[in-house]
């Protein structure tokens, strides 16, 4: 909360403002509260979504392109592990229900179920980061890394920058929890909330669309 005062000339107020007068025969115009459009950071995340909509359709374009030029190394189904692959899933949908379940008890004005249930949801991030980071290891390991063809470095790429956009949603969650555990669930805090909600759930489709077209079609003879 904020009081700012403006100054204009005697007749140019604005209609409906409160004008005291002031001894110089100018005119003053009082706000009380800060002023945010209604709505203002949704629409300017859904924005940026669909910046990010574009990164990913161009990198998904990138490996329809190159996924099958193997260089005579190995292909998708010698180094795809899917039941790897299918836990380290399981845990990001895991991780979209129950920031879900976050969000209704935010709905409820329920502090400490809210930052339980967000505890829970980076838990999960993070074991789907680590499975990441493992499966990446191993395929290093086995000379299978971006430098071997240009399928691997479409592959590295495009999993890669998804990861990190976790990685990122991860610190966000933590300042949130932060936040609403020094400050509770105010306005600007669930605003913020529901901004990262969104994110999470982007990426959750986005991974979707990497289980299927990199690694489910990537097992195909």
């Amino acid at each position: 909360m904020s009081d700012t005062t403006a100054t204009f000339p005697a007749g140019g107020a604005p209609l409906g403002a409160h004008t005291p007068s002031a001894p110089d025969g100018e005119l003053k115009f009082m706000m009380t509260s800060d002023y945010h459009p209604p709505n203002g950071t949704l629409l300017g995340f859904w924005v940026y979504l669909m910046s990010d909509c574009l990164v990913f359709a161009c990198l998904f374009a990138a490996y329809g392109v190159l996924g099958r030029n193997y260089a005579g190394g190995p292909t998708g189904a010698e180094l795809f592990e899917l039941p790897l692959v299918a836990l380290n899933t399981t845990f990001l949908l895991l991780s979209s229900i129950t920031y879900g379940f976050a969000m209704l008890e935010m709905q409820r004005r329920r502090q400490s179920a809210v930052l339980g249930w967000l505890a829970v949801t980076g838990a999960l991030g993070a074991a789907f980061l680590s499975l990441e980071l493992y499966e990446f290891a191993n395929l290093i390991h086995e000379g299978a890394g971006p430098w071997r063809s240009a399928f691997l470095s479409s592959f590295f790429t495009l999993v890669s920058t998804h990861g990190l956009h976790v990685t990122f949603g991860i610190v966000w969650l933590i300042t949130l929890m932060v936040q609403v555990g020094k400050h509770g669930l105010t306005a600007p805090n669930r605003r913020r909330l529901m901004c990262l909600s969104m994110f999470w759930h982007f990426l959750d489709v986005v991974w979707i669309g990497v289980f299927t077209f990199v690694y489910l079609m990537g097992v195909l003879p």
